[in-house]
């Protein structure tokens, strides 16, 4: 079985305690094998999502946006480091979702997730997403529960609206244990580099571990489309979540087969012999 076989969610209800986070599925080798493989995949990642930033200059432009979903400290900004770190940052556009402000309330809770759809060519990352807003939203009760209940469904129309426009979504959700973030949040108060990332509410959230496991489960059954479906990523170790997500991400590239546009209108043998023609030297601009 395939990486995104083992890791893609099946149709039906959702049991994260089926769910091991702890697991490495579809991957050989440890910590040490792993990151050698990730730093291998640079080369063919990169050019993948260069051929995809080409393809905005022909007829058929494509794009792919990659959105996680976890629980704090599973990951979000390592797989930006590590994984979507690999290519090229001119052909990326990164979004980082913070709790809503004045005017994004005052919206539709897509409209300041619309602005930030990639434009053609580009890969989109969302660290965070439209799901907080059926997730801790739910969890909260920030919202109604007939509001909550038709995003769904406006989640589903919006991905697949992107898709039909020739976008990729793919959908991550990185699963740990609430050991592993009880340690990654020690880590943090015990170095002092990453004070800065301590957050106590972190402490509160995890009183509400069961609330939140429960809404992941409805969001990833209510939300998991054949034209945007859900993969579960194990994250309790690093190495393996950033070789999956990077793996994901290349070969949902590749299944795209993309090969090297030629701008429209561009005449090869025109402009080649306009440069043959060029006369223009150092010495003849002094």
């Amino acid at each position: 079985m395939g990486l995104a076989d083992a890791l893609r969610v099946p149709p039906g209800p959702v049991d994260l305690s089926e769910w091991d986070p702890a697991a490495t599925p579809a991957v050989k080798g440890g910590r040490k094998e792993a990151e050698g493989e990730l730093f291998s995949m640079a080369d063919e990642l990169l050019e993948l999502q260069t051929k995809l930033l080409a393809s905005k200059e022909g007829d058929s432009p494509r794009g792919l946006l990659l959105v996680l979903q976890g629980m704090d400290t599973s990951g979000k900004g390592g797989v930006l480091k590590h994984s979507v770190g690999l290519m090229d940052p001119v052909g990326l556009k990164v979004t980082s979702f913070k709790a809503p402000t004045e005017e994004e309330r005052s919206h539709d809770f897509l409209w300041r997730v619309e602005s930030a759809v990639p434009p053609a060519g580009f890969v989109g990352f969302f660290d965070r997403s439209h799901y907080e807003d059926v997730l801790i939203q739910k969890v909260r009760s920030f919202a109604p529960a007939e509001e909550i209940e038709r995003r769904y469904g406006a989640i589903n129309d919006f991905e697949k609206r992107l898709v039909d426009q020739g976008i990729v979504v793919l959908k991550c959700m990185l699963h740990i244990s609430p050991e592993a973030q009880k340690e990654r949040l020690l880590e943090r108060l015990e170095d002092p580099t990453k004070h800065w990332k301590y957050n106590p509410g972190d402490v509160d959230e995890r009183q509400l571990w069961a609330e939140y496991t429960k809404a992941y489960e409805i969001a990833l059954e209510r939300c998991n489309t054949e034209p945007a479906p859900w993969f579960i990523v194990p994250s309790d170790k690093k190495w393996y979540r950033n070789l999956a997500i990077a793996k994901l991400l290349r070969d949902h590239l590749a299944a795209l087969d993309l090969d090297w546009t030629t701008p429209s209108g561009l005449d090869i043998a025109a402009e080649k012999a306009r440069l043959a023609a060029d006369t223009i030297t150092s010495e003849s601009v002094q």
